[in-house]
């Protein structure tokens, strides 16, 4: 009787010793655990925040060489930031920058052009539109581009003129890209004429009646646009500014032709600001006044000028009147 109590006695002490072995084991893995975890959050909360691509414009010059303003644009893109037809080069471009997927707007510039005011700026005014810029209007086709040959595919009343020089959205700029109906009637039935300043390396053709000048570049977005039904998805003018001197040309063929070019000495900051000071553009073909504004409120018409030298362009930005930093840039 005695020896079964001892047992028993043994036996309770052991399930104690176990009980307690189970006990500490419990609390030191409950320990582990929240010192884990405490390591964990701690991390997390002295780690940067997850990065946020941030939407970008891609801006697509269209250059015969090299572009002689680069100086002037590299200051530009610094402030925030560390036989092909000209239709088809702007296709070209457009594939291209298509291929970064964070690419939102894309802006057409030419060679020449200027930036008249910061990136930051600039970029806040063509963001804060869902809509593409893109100058269109009702083309007059009493003036002969439109070639009736290019019937019925792009009929009559889809015919738009308007400037090259377009901002689109990535939805309009995979339109261009993906159009296989337009631009193969405009390849087709758009052929330029030879001008009298290229005699000398390209001799005008003995039967001139089967070239048809149309100005593709001048015509195609806009005609496109028009033909996909998008109309109501776009800003019926153009950001960038062309002074047009009509009455310069003594030839009544040559006037309107090509702008005005603006050297180092007209280039100076008056000139500058009165093309900031634009807010409103007149259409003389469609009797229409288009008022510019930006997130709803009235604003300044254009964001780019054209045309300018280098020369022009390096002195402007010396006298600090482009809205762009000149450090590091020195005279060439």
């Amino acid at each position: 009787m005695k020896r079964r109590s001892t047992k028993s006695k043994s036996h309770s002490r052991w399930n104690k010793k176990l009980f307690a072995v189970l006990l500490l084991s419990f609390c030191f893995g409950c320990l582990v655990l929240m010192q884990t975890r405490y390591s964990q959050i701690r991390m997390i909360l002295s780690s940067p925040p997850p990065f946020v691509q941030r939407p970008k414009i891609a801006f697509l010059f269209i250059a015969r060489n090299r572009l002689p303003l680069d100086s002037v644009w590299d200051s530009f893109f610094q402030v925030d930031w560390g036989e092909a037809s000209m239709i088809q080069a702007e296709r070209i471009l457009l594939k291209n920058a298509l291929m970064d997927p964070f690419n939102e707007r894309f802006v057409f510039l030419s060679d020449s052009c200027l930036p008249l005011y910061s990136f930051s700026y600039t970029y806040d005014y063509i963001m804060s539109t869902p809509n593409s810029f893109v100058d269109s209007s009702f083309a007059d086709t009493k003036e002969g581009r439109y070639n009736p040959k290019m019937h019925p595919v792009i009929p009559v009343h889809n015919w738009r003129k308007g400037s090259q020089w377009v901002v689109l959205t990535r939805k309009h700029a995979e339109v261009v890209v993906e159009d296989d109906l337009v631009y193969p009637v405009f390849q087709q039935h758009c052929r330029r004429k030879s001008l009298p300043e290229f005699w000398r390396d390209h001799p005008l053709p003995v039967d001139g009646s089967k070239e048809h000048n149309c100005i593709p570049d001048e015509h195609y977005v806009q005609t496109l646009l028009a033909q996909k039904g998008l109309e109501e998805e776009i800003t019926r003018r153009t950001l960038t500014h062309t002074s047009w001197d009509l009455p310069s040309s003594k030839v009544r063929e040559r006037r309107g032709w090509h702008p005005v070019t603006y050297k180092m000495s007209d280039a100076t900051p008056a000139v500058i600001q009165s093309i900031k000071d634009i807010d409103n553009i007149y259409y003389e073909t469609e009797s229409r006044r288009e008022w510019c504004s930006s997130k709803g409120k009235p604003a300044r018409c254009f964001l780019f000028a054209r045309k300018f030298t280098r020369s022009a362009g390096l002195r402007l930005l010396n006298e600090s009147v482009l809205g762009v930093s000149n450090e590091g840039i020195a005279e060439a």
